[in-house]
């Protein structure tokens, strides 16, 4: 399943991608997050690997990203991959027109088995609506310094 969510967030482009670009900042706008743990590669660079561990209610998921294409200011490419899930996310960053910065995920979902391809079959909208959620918590984030860890 592939699809694209935008948003725009109100502070300029060097501000929004001096935020995206630093791992101590991902507890405050991914819901669930525990720990990041670097794994291989140049921290933050192409290739790079981390293990992120969420916890959603009792339900335990770890996540291995790999850094596929890094060109800040304009674009940061991820794969993030489970024992069930793999997940191709092409995120692109521009400056409006106004100085802010827009925001364009491409996601792109591939189960790995039965069970997951038919969650995904059915409930398109709820991995739409988590990327959207994480989206929308980063912009509180970058505009208002809302932290997801005091909500």
């Amino acid at each position: 399943m592939k699809y694209t969510t935008e948003i725009k967030v109100n502070v300029p482009l060097h501000e929004f991608i001096k935020k995206m670009d630093n791992v101590e900042n991902m507890k405050h706008w991914q819901s669930g997050l525990v720990s990041a743990e670097h794994i291989s590669g140049d921290p933050g660079q192409l290739g790079a690997k981390m293990k992120l561990n969420y916890l959603f209610g009792k339900r335990k998921m770890e996540i291995i990203e790999t850094i596929t294409k890094r060109n800040f200011p304009n674009e940061f490419h991820t794969n993030y991959s489970t024992k069930t899930m793999h997940n191709v996310q092409q995120n692109y960053f521009e400056k409006t027109s106004d100085g802010f910065t827009k925001w364009t995920c491409q996601s792109e979902f591939m189960p790995l088995n039965f069970r997951m391809r038919i969650i995904l079959f059915f409930m398109p909208r709820a991995f739409k609506k988590q990327t959207l959620n994480y989206m929308q918590d980063f912009k509180n984030f970058a505009e208002n310094g809302t932290s997801v860890t005091n909500a």
